[in-house]
């Protein structure tokens, strides 16, 4: 048979049959056979034994150098790292060549031939690094020292010591005195019988500067100065009452050790004697004041004022002629009151953070039945028809915190709901007018708003 005449495969087959059998090539014709010399036979052998060997030990590969070119990589050779290698598909030869930008040649001249190359120079261990770290620290630490101790000498140079100071001051006969010192003078001056009302008047104004601290508020108590000032609200004079009235309203804001002394010490029933009785708008204004900052945030307080008549005091005062901008204020304080007493017990449901003492004392305070039994419901709906639009804003705010108390009252005020469509249709025409302007969300029409809600909720 021929091979030329077999299948392809079959072919492929008989070639390789063909190699074990040393024949050189397969296809066409038969070559002739020849005897080989022994010599040669051995010689190579030795060679492919050698080649076999060098093949199996990879640290004496020879190195490859490439170049810019493509160029076939024999058996045997290595190839530096970051060379770029492929298969050649047509010959089945694998070829390499540098890449465009090698970053290995220069360490490829100094290799030398049938070494395996060593990539890794610079190599730091884990002892290195935890010691240059520890070096970086104390130079950042140092560094730190240096630029605080250059800090500390700027202060210095600009600033001189108090001791200092006070020698300088001392030698020109002044006294450097602390808030405490000074509050104890005041306090004297004010309770001395020696001085004159307007030393008085000064005194106490100066006081009031002092007091709006926390600290010095309560320090004020140290030395019995809060129920000297309480003592105060007694005087005949009423710009007496009035400055005292004005310095106790600081000292109550936000600190609940001081309102709690002064309701030990009457301030409550001195203050509601003063709006009770006439006395001057001025004086009436710095009593409300400090009844606002006494009741704020202390339930006890309010309890006590709700016992000793103080909405029938507030409703009194509300109806006097020429106090509508204290009718305001009392507007405001009683919708901060009902709106405090709410989110009160509200939090106290969700955060459950609040003291058990003091909600017991909020749940205690019955401000929404007294207000709809003292007619407030009907006397804050006739304070929307005041003119200023901070006034409306406030009664507002007000009549939606007593809508769930006073609706009753509210469906049967035919007054009310009158108000409410004029101030709607105002109101109105001065938010479109906002609208043209450019405020989407102004303050005209964050009181249409309220309005509209009121009326929907009465409908």
């Amino acid at each position: 048979f021929q091979p030329g005449h077999l299948p392809p495969l079959a072919q492929l087959d008989l070639c390789h049959f063909l190699s074990a059998c040393l024949l050189p090539s397969c296809g066409g014709s038969w070559p002739e056979f020849a005897l080989t010399n022994p010599e040669k036979r051995e010689k190579s052998s030795t060679k492919e034994t050698e080649r076999k060997e060098t093949e199996l030990e990879p640290e004496i590969l020879e190195v490859f150098h490439p170049t810019h070119e493509w160029q076939a990589l024999h058996p045997g050779q290595a190839v530096a790292a970051g060379s770029h290698v492929r298969l050649n598909l047509q010959t089945g030869a694998r070829e390499v060549k540098l890449q465009d930008e090698d970053k290995f040649q220069t360490n490829l001249k100094g290799l030398k031939k049938g070494k395996r190359l060593n990539i890794n120079t610079n190599t730091y261990t884990s002892q290195d690094l935890k010691n240059a770290l520890a070096k970086f620290k104390e130079g950042a630490e140092m560094e730190n020292s240096k630029e605080d101790q250059e800090r500390q000498a700027k202060v210095k140079r600009l600033f001189r010591p108090i001791e200092e100071l006070k020698k300088d001051f001392e030698e020109l006969n002044v006294v450097i005195e602390t808030d405490m010192q000074i509050m104890v003078r005041l306090i004297n001056k004010f309770n001395s019988s020696s001085s004159s009302l307007e030393e008085k008047i000064a005194a106490l104004f100066d006081l009031e500067y002092y007091v709006h601290q926390m600290d010095n508020a309560q320090d004020l108590l140290s030395f019995g100065g809060l129920q000297v000032v309480i003592n105060g609200l007694n005087s005949t004079e009423p710009l007496v009452k009035e400055y005292a009235a004005f310095v106790l309203g600081a000292a109550f804001s936000s600190n609940p050790k001081v309102q709690v002394e002064a309701i030990e010490g009457g301030a409550l029933q001195k203050l509601l004697v003063i709006l009770a009785t006439e006395q001057p708008l001025s004086t009436k204004k710095k009593a409300l004041f400090a009844l606002c900052s006494l009741l704020r945030h202390f339930p006890y307080a309010q309890q006590q004022f709700l016992k000793l008549g103080g909405l029938q005091v507030l409703r009194s005062l509300v109806q006097e002629k020429g106090m509508e901008v204290l009718a305001v204020r009392v507007v405001t304080l009683l919708y901060d009151l009902v709106t405090e007493k709410m989110f009160a017990e509200e939090d106290a449901e969700l955060m459950r953070d609040m003291s058990p003492e003091k909600l017991q004392q909020y749940r205690q305070v019955r401000l929404l039945p007294s207000l709809q039994e003292q007619g407030w419901c009907e006397i804050t709906a006739h304070l929307l028809a005041l003119p200023e639009h901070d006034a409306r804003e406030k009664v507002l705010q007000t009549l939606g915190a007593l809508l769930a108390t006073c609706r009753d009252h509210f469906h049967q005020d035919t007054q009310l709901r009158g108000t409410l469509g004029t101030l709607q249709a105002e109101y109105q025409a001065l938010a479109a007018l906002e609208l043209q302007e450019g405020e989407d969300e102004g303050y005209f029409r964050e009181l249409l708003d309220s309005i509209n809600s009121l009326l929907t909720e009465l409908r």
